[in-house]
């Protein structure tokens, strides 16, 4: 698929399934429908469940950041100045005190934080908002994908009183973003990004990508170290048991509505999505199918739907409609399970269940449907969280050259190319159009490819 076709087919896919409107008369915002929503509310509902249970508290930090707070740390403003949107007036008034919409937060909520901290007592300090953030993006901009109004940004941030405890914080990041992916069931790598890529103020940055059907990959995931950084630079202290004080280590991670896109695509085909069973708004339809006016299949799917409700997120579809547009209409939104019920089902007393993913029928007895459900919700994902896996996989390679690494890309993958470090990648960078993603965290040893010297793996792939 290219990237135009992918464009238009994604653009169509969020139309008709009714998660987002694209057509917003801004470039670069849209609008959440309601069924989206209820999507984009359940993933969220995750995140903040693997947050609460590691110990974060959730916050909400104004989105408007005073210029000179926004410009203390040096780094961290030229990461983002040619990003940001001013505000520079108050009714007819100009103010006094240029303000900037947030990109990101950390020179909103650091402030705050040297208030809050004072001594070892008060930390390590894990906190964690949901929020609108606001980029200039330049680049074609893409629904979920890039945009200009990133709607559901999901950024941590934490305070530690030692390097060891910060650096423990991003393991422990690196886990819940895993469980967090393993559930949405979207593959990953995890790479350690270059210098050049590494977040505006971190010490260094890992994140997550996906590799999407167009052949780019997508960061859906962020975890950076700051060390001290930002602690120098506004004053975040702690007095230290023995009375001495010392500037705070940090992190911060973070995670967007591209985590939604790579749920729809990855598991999408020419229809539309197919959504991951707990996290789909609906997870059953029952559509009725009566022959020759008889009422008997509507009377039994209302027994069927009043034996699910409560149990199930359960649809009854009795609109005056030909079941096959009613299957298409359903299958369009993802919803993972339709139960058919026509005559047959209704005398032997059993519904047709039919899977999304693979379009699987078989005749299940109303007794023990329930389980029957449960079950079949199960084995979906662990088979769609593998299939998407092995799809990712199947378009990587490992490689001994730079041509063969440009044919891989070319072909709409992605390769694996050992290098000794950042020297060499900048020329592979050079040389093939392509970008570097970082080293690839767990990966192996192997001869530079430009070199010849030892090296580790690197991801090398075109990217959003």
């Amino acid at each position: 698929m290219s990237e135009d076709t992918f464009g238009e087919w994604f653009n169509r896919l969020l139309l008709e399934a009714e998660i987002m409107d694209p057509r917003y008369p801004v470039k670069g915002l849209c609008v959440w429908l309601p069924y989206g929503m209820e999507l984009r509310e359940r993933v969220l509902s995750v995140m903040r469940g693997l947050l609460r249970e590691t110990g974060h508290r959730e916050v909400l930090f104004p989105l408007l950041i005073p210029e000179d707070f926004f410009r203390k740390e040096g780094e961290h403003i030229r990461g983002f100045e040619n990003q940001v949107y001013w505000v520079t007036r108050g009714g007819g008034e100009e103010l006094d005190v240029k303000l900037v919409l947030r990109p990101t937060s950390e020179t909103s909520m650091y402030p705050m934080f040297s208030l809050w901290i004072r001594s070892h007592a008060d930390l390590p300090l894990k906190v964690f908002q949901v929020v609108s953030v606001f980029r200039y993006e330049t680049k074609m901009t893409k629904p979920m994908i890039r945009m200009r109004e990133v709607t559901t940004f999901k950024e941590a941030h934490t305070v530690h009183s030692s390097r060891e405890e910060a650096e423990e914080q991003v393991r422990e990041a690196v886990s819940l973003y895993s469980r967090f992916f393993d559930r949405l069931c979207v593959p990953y790598l995890i790479t350690r990004r270059p210098s050049w890529d590494t977040f505006a103020g971190a010490e260094y940055s890992l994140a997550f990508d996906t590799l999407l059907p167009d052949g780019r990959m997508l960061q859906i995931g962020t975890v950076h170290y700051l060390g001290q950084n930002f602690s120098r630079v506004f004053d975040i202290r702690f007095q230290k048991p023995d009375g001495t004080h010392e500037y705070a280590y940090q992190t911060c991670y973070g995670i967007s509505e591209r985590v939604v896109a790579a749920l729809l695509v990855l598991h999408a085909d020419e229809v539309g999505p197919c959504l991951p069973p707990s996290l789909a708004p609906i997870q059953v339809v029952i559509v009725p199918i009566p022959f020759k006016g008889e009422r008997e299949p509507e009377t039994y799917s209302e027994e069927v739907r009043g034996r699910l409700e409560g149990k199930f997120r359960v649809v009854l579809d009795s609109r005056d409609l030909r079941p096959g547009n009613k299957f298409y209409y359903w299958e369009r939104r993802g919803v993972p399970i339709r139960l058919e019920v026509g005559p047959r089902e209704a005398s032997s007393r059993t519904v047709t269940l039919v899977r999304r993913d693979r379009r699987e029928r078989r005749e299940v007895p109303l007794e023990g449907l329930e389980e029957a459900l449960s079950g079949t919700m199960r084995e979906m994902e662990e088979e769609m969280r593998k299939r998407a896996r092995e799809r990712m996989e199947g378009r990587m390679r490992e490689v001994s050259s730079l041509e063969e690494a440009g044919r891989i890309i070319g072909e709409g993958g992605a390769a694996r190319v050992p290098l000794c470090g950042e020297g060499c990648a900048r020329r592979v960078e050079e040389e093939t159009g392509a970008q570097v993603l970082g080293e690839e965290v767990g990966g192996k040893e192997g001869a530079c490819v430009l070199c010849g010297r030892p090296g580790r793996i690197f991801v090398v792939g075109r990217s959003y």
